[in-house]
């Protein structure tokens, strides 16, 4: 919520100078990957000091050269300037850190196509962390290492990403299904409402933050990269600085955002094999960068235009940006630009099969480094914030009040056909009116406040996890890891692998839980696959603490070893069945809760010589396994798991004869078939010869001069055909090259000719010069026989 915009230089009285600065831009270029080594790509990059030199695969001449801040070879860990992820932080991360200390407000963005490593830069590994965990610890450090008793620090932290132009919360398990709301204020500009803001303490509290937004972020496996990230990630850091002046009694803030963003990775779907989801994804990703690029091309223009003014008028001539067009832009506008110190990474491929995305990813940092913000130290901002929100509720409130309304516009109906304008300009009035309270609320809240709600929200995440079985460590050291939930039913996989064998859990909801195959209209809850798995195969109906299974009609399902085809109810322990090869075994926990109530109250009526239902259910003391399940159902058809056993192989040993049965007569077939064409091959070769040896075939002199006549305007017209398709091609390469010269692109057209003799008769001109004088004598007969007359006389 401490969103400081250039317009809050009003906070201060007199005019506020800001500082102005370029976008800082770096490159880093990574290794081959194993994608790129095996298709034997070779490095089309080189660096020395900060410019960066890229050569065209195609023309070795054709290189460009570019310079930025920052030029790093990440490419070969041997090399003696090989940049590691401390020497990238170092450059980048520590200057933006100690400007955010000042009071200003950064951002370090990283930009590439797919794979580049781009999130590698920004989040790295456990190992090698990235710039976002060095930049939090660091920060950290330099709290603790603070010696003046009057200053304090308050450190929150949000992160949200932004998927198929939807804005997704990372943090708050209540809103991470949920579309959140960017809005914007005319003081405060564009924020995401209901974004959780949560207050830490320390760099382990950033960092388990860090973890669990991650788990959460969409990510799925291209052709380019197996751990795609599909969405645009902004961790956003808010430091707070509060230092108390014993002369005056008064407290000055210092409150800088660090905004740290790893953006989705440019595409294209030939490259990557995006189909379906995955390609509505892509779309989305690069709309998205599509409109960052043309924001900052235009913020470019801009600045090396200046601000001149028409002839007309005395207003300025301002370049329209582009910012609402994407949700990625709309929430980077004030670090574009604005009140912000930027910086830009751009991720490079080394690869020559990526050359054109490499160029334009170059092209693309080379324009941002033009981009100049206005950035200002943001100095005590909330007091005069709290005012401007209170004087803007009270004149909402007047609104409301003077279109007649109560507080709660909901509870009131208006007649549309009449008042509908009075409708909606008291419905805004409403909807700005509660949008202001909240952020005055979120500001007059406490740090205690704020740990408060942390604390709150950490707990929910925590209870939610152990209530679908996940249990994660505390603050005793306690135990980690997955459970069985304790309240909410579950099915617990039963697998032929040992090592796969109750490996996964799916907990049934309450109401309906769909299974099935799935189709592109109907999404199941539980997605299966494979044989004998319908689209949609069953329905669990949680209600009251008890389970039906519905089972689709012709959907193969068995519990307990018996086909189900109508609903039935299960109980704790049962086998279940769905398809061939999907088994599951049903746990309820209040249910067995309940069973062992009963089992202990029967074994103390046995210790106490007391009557006791004998029939009372319980669980098998055998052991329950995928095998023990498929045991079941071949008992309850009437046959072993041995006789079972025995059917299959006899059914695999006939497969396999009639396989190389089928393969013996294909093979005969093929043999008799080549016998064939080989004889008909000869004899039509036999016939060609003995043809044209034949003694009887002769012709006159004028037949022969004719033939040979039109053989000859043959040759003439495909020659003048041919002439007349290079000159009219020529034409139009030419206009092309014209064309790009006037619109400054660096493209030249070139002619290339690919032409085929077409045939006459049987034979071709080309083969006409390769035959004897027999076989040419053949040809001219063809011509005799088949062209029509009037031609052969033109």
């Amino acid at each position: 919520h401490y969103f400081i915009q250039s317009n809050l230089r009003s906070c201060r009285s007199g005019e506020v100078k800001y500082k102005m600065s370029s976008v800082k831009v770096a490159v880093r270029v990574r290794p081959l990957n194993s994608r790129e080594i095996k298709k034997n790509s070779k490095c089309i990059i080189e660096m020395q000091n900060n410019s960066t030199c890229i050569t065209d695969p195609s023309n070795p001449k054709n290189k460009k050269t570019f310079s930025f801040d920052h030029s790093y070879w990440s490419a070969n860990p041997k090399d003696d300037h090989f940049a590691t992820q401390q020497i990238v932080y170092n450059d980048i991360g520590k200057e933006f850190l100690s400007h955010s200390f000042d009071g200003y407000n950064t951002c370090i963005f990283a930009y590439g196509q797919t794979g580049s490593g781009k999130s590698f830069t920004m989040m790295g590994t456990q190992d090698l962390k990235g710039i976002i965990p060095q930049t939090c610890g660091e920060m950290f450090e330099r709290i603790t290492d603070e010696t003046d008793e009057d200053t304090s620090f308050g450190v929150e932290v949000s992160y949200m990403e932004i998927y198929n132009e939807k804005v997704h919360d990372l943090l708050n398990p209540a809103n991470n299904n949920k579309n959140l709301r960017v809005r914007e204020h005319p003081v405060l500009g564009p924020y995401v409402e209901d974004l959780a803001k949560l207050a830490v303490q320390s760099y382990n509290d950033v960092s388990h933050l860090m973890d669990e937004g991650n788990k959460s972020r969409t990510v799925a496996a291209t052709n380019m990269n197996e751990t795609s990230s599909r969405s645009h990630a902004v961790f956003s850091i808010i430091l707070t600085q509060r230092k108390f002046n014993k002369p005056t009694g008064l407290t000055a803030e210092k409150v800088a955002k660090i905004s740290l963003v790893d953006l989705a990775g440019s595409e294209r779907a030939d490259a990557t094999g995006a189909t379906g989801t995955r390609l509505k994804e892509g779309a989305n990703i690069n709309r998205s960068l599509t409109t960052l690029g043309k924001v900052i091309s235009a913020l470019a223009e801009q600045a090396n235009k200046g601000t001149p003014k028409k002839k007309g008028g005395g207003k300025k001539d301002q370049i329209f940006i582009p910012f609402r067009d994407s949700v990625l832009t709309w929430l980077l506008k004030e670090n574009l630009g604005g009140n912000s110190k930027t910086a830009m990474v751009a991720a490079l491929s080394p690869a020559e099969i990526n050359y054109d995305e490499t160029l334009s990813t170059l092209r693309y940092a080379d324009r941002a480094k033009q981009i100049v913000c206005k950035a200002v130290i943001n100095e005590d901002p909330n007091a005069k914030i709290i005012r401007d929100l209170q004087a803007e509720v009270s004149k909402l409130k007047a609104i409301i009040k003077a279109e007649g309304l109560e507080a709660k516009i909901e509870s009131y109906v208006f007649d549309t056909k009449s008042n509908g304008g009075a409708t909606r300009k008291a419905t805004n009035a409403q909807d700005q009116l509660q949008a202001s309270e909240k952020l005055i609320a979120e500001m007059k809240e406490t740090w205690e406040q704020k740990l408060e709600k942390t604390e709150k929200i950490k707990q929910e995440r925590e209870s939610a996890l152990a209530e679908l079985g996940v249990s994660i460590q505390g603050e005793g050291g306690g135990a980690w890891g997955v459970f069985s939930p304790k309240n909410t039913p579950h099915l617990i996989n039963l697998s032929e692998d040992p090592l796969m064998n109750e490996c996964l859990m799916y907990c049934i909801k309450e109401g309906e839980t769909r299974v099935g195959g799935g189709t592109e209209d109907m999404k199941p809850d539980i997605l299966l696959s494979g044989p004998s798995i319908l689209p949609h195969h069953c329905t669990f109906n949680h209600a009251n603490n008890q389970v039906e299974l519905s089972p689709m009609p012709n959907a193969r399902i068995f519990v307990n070893g018996e086909a189900v085809n109508i609903p039935r109810y299960l109980g704790t322990g049962n086998r279940i069945v769905l398809g061939t090869s999907h088994v599951f075994r049903y746990n309820n926990p209040m249910e067995a809760v309940k069973l062992r109530e009963k089992r202990t109250s029967m074994l103390l009526d046995v210790m106490n010589d007391k009557p006791h239902n004998i029939e009372t259910e319980s669980i098998a003391s055998e052991h329950v396994d995928w095998y023990y399940a498929q045991k079941e159902i071949f008992e309850n058809q009437g046959c072993t798991l041995k006789e079972m056993n025995t059917k299959v192989n006899y059914l695999e040993e006939k497969m396999k004869q009639e396989r190389e049965e089928a393969e013996r007569l294909l093979a005969q077939q093929r043999q008799l078939y080549e016998t064939k064409l080989q004889e008909a091959m000869d004899m039509n070769m036999s016939n060609l010869s003995s043809s044209s040896s034949s003694e009887h075939i002769s012709y006159t002199k004028e037949e022969l001069a004719i033939a040979q006549r039109v053989v000859n305007k043959w040759y003439t017209y495909r020659y003048n055909s041919l002439k007349e398709e290079i000159l009219r091609n020529s034409v139009l390469v030419k206009e092309a090259n014209v064309i790009a010269i006037n619109l400054d692109k660096q493209v030249r057209f070139m002619k290339r000719c690919h032409y085929q003799l077409r045939q006459i008769g049987t034979f071709s001109g080309y083969f006409y010069e390769k035959l004897d004088n027999s076989q040419q004598l053949r040809f001219l007969e063809l011509i005799l026989v088949n062209l029509p007359f009037t031609f052969l006389h033109d």
